[in-house]
């Protein structure tokens, strides 16, 4: 009977080089620890000078509005490359 399953299952899979390298040299402790410490750090500042919190939100939604606006932008390019490649001569 034919064995239809590798030997070595990972000498097949493409992203094999890059997963064995993270799994060889994890990243840092204090990398992964880092977001929820500034969280923390965030919630103590927002509990002493709750006026924080107003400016997070103004600029969060800035951020936002700035990305949507580029994302918009990009979609409309794309629209009119596709309608120009499309078009009949």
């Amino acid at each position: 009977m034919v064995d239809i399953h590798p030997k070595n299952p990972m000498s097949m899979c493409p992203m094999a080089s890059m997963c064995k390298g993270v799994a060889d040299k994890p990243p840092s402790l204090l990398l992964l620890m880092m977001p929820g410490l500034v969280l923390i750090v965030v919630g103590i500042v927002i509990l002493v000078e709750p006026k924080v919190l107003v400016w997070l939100v103004a600029v969060l939604a800035i951020a936002l509005g700035v990305a949507l606006l580029m994302m918009a932008a990009w979609f409309r390019r794309m629209a009119e490359q596709f309608q120009s490649a499309h078009q009949s001569p």
